[in-house]
C-alpha cells in the first residue's frame, strides 16, 4: 500500500513559525532596525525617522509605519538624568563649602573639579572609541558623586591650616611665600591618603573587565568610564585643588 492511496500528497506552504500582532487589533507585518556594532544609537534613530518619513507619501492607501519600540527617548532621558545630577551635585559642593568654609573661591574650586574630571573622561572615551550610551553615562553618574570627596577634604584641611597660622601670627596676613607653604603642607598631609582612597575606588570596578560575552559588552562601558572619571578626580585632587 502507498501513502496515496490513503491520501491526497500534495506540496504545501511552509509552516508558520510566529504572528505577529499590535495592540490586539490584528495581525500585522514587522520589522527591526539592527544597528552596526559602534555606531552612535542616536544619529542611526534620526537617519531611521528620516528614511521612514521619505517613505510615508509612497505608501499604499490604508498602509502605516507604526513605531512600537524607540530608544531616543531613552537616550534623551539618561543624558538628562546626567546634566541632573551634575547641576545637583554643584549646588550641594558650593552649600557645603560656603557654610561650612564661609568661602566663595574654595567652593568654586571643589566644583571646577567635576566638570574637568567629566571632560577627562570623555576625551579618553573618544580616542579609544568608547560611545556614550546609557551604561557609559551611568558610569560617570555613579563616580560623580565620589569625586569630589578629595576636593572639600582638601579644601577643608587647606583652611584648617590657615586658621592655625592667624592664630599664630594674628598681627599680620601671610605673605605670597607663607600661603603657599600653608597650602603646600595641608595638601602633604593630606594628599597621599585622598589620592590612595580614589585608587582603590577606582580600581574596585576592574573585576568587571573579566566579564565576557553579553555581559562584558554590557557593562564594560560603564566600568570604563567610572574608572577614568575616579582616576581623573584623584589626579586633580593633588593637582588642581591644592593650587
Amino acid at each position: 500500500m502507498r501513502l496515496g492511496d490513503v491520501a491526497h500528497v500534495q506540496v504545501g506552504p511552509e509552516m508558520r513559525r510566529g504572528i505577529t500582532d499590535l495592540n490586539g487589533e490584528g495581525e500585522v507585518a514587522g520589522g527591526v532596525i539592527i544597528m552596526r556594532s559602534g555606531k552612535n544609537a542616536l544619529d542611526t534613530i534620526n537617519a531611521v525617522k528620516s528614511k521612514l518619513a521619505q517613505l510615508k507619501s509612497s505608501l499604499p492607501p490604508g498602509v502605516e509605519i507604526v513605531p512600537t519600540y524607540d530608544r531616543s527617548g531613552l537616550i534623551r532621558r539618561g543624558v538628562e538624568n546626567l546634566q541632573r545630577t551634575l547641576i545637583e551635585e554643584f549646588l550641594i559642593v558650593a552649600l557645603v563649602c560656603l557654610v561650612f568654609l564661609h568661602h566663595l573661591r574654595s567652593a568654586f574650586v571643589a566644583i571646577v573639579s567635576l566638570p574637568l574630571g567629566v571632560l577627562a573622561a570623555f576625551l579618553v572615551m573618544y580616542y579609544q572609541g568608547v560611545n556614550a550610551n546609557i551604561m557609559s553615562l551611568g558610569g560617570i553618574a555613579i563616580a560623580i558623586g565620589a569625586m569630589v570627596d578629595a576636593a572639600v577634604v582638601m579644601i577643608e584641611n587647606a583652611h584648617k591650616h590657615l586658621e592655625a597660622w592667624h592664630e599664630a601670627h594674628p598681627d599680620r596676613l601671610p605673605g605670597g611665600q607663607e600661603q603657599w607653604q600653608v597650602i603646600t603642607d595641608a595638601a602633604v598631609q593630606v594628599g597621599p591618603a585622598l589620592f590612595t582612597s580614589l585608587l582603590i575606588i577606582t580600581l574596585s570596578f576592574v573585576p568587571v573587565f573579566t566579564l565576557q560575552a553579553q555581559e562584558g559588552r554590557l557593562f564594560a562601558p560603564l566600568a570604563f568610564t567610572k574608572t577614568y572619571s575616579m582616576a581623573a578626580a584623584a589626579g586633580l585632587a593633588v593637582t588642581l585643588i591644592p593650587s
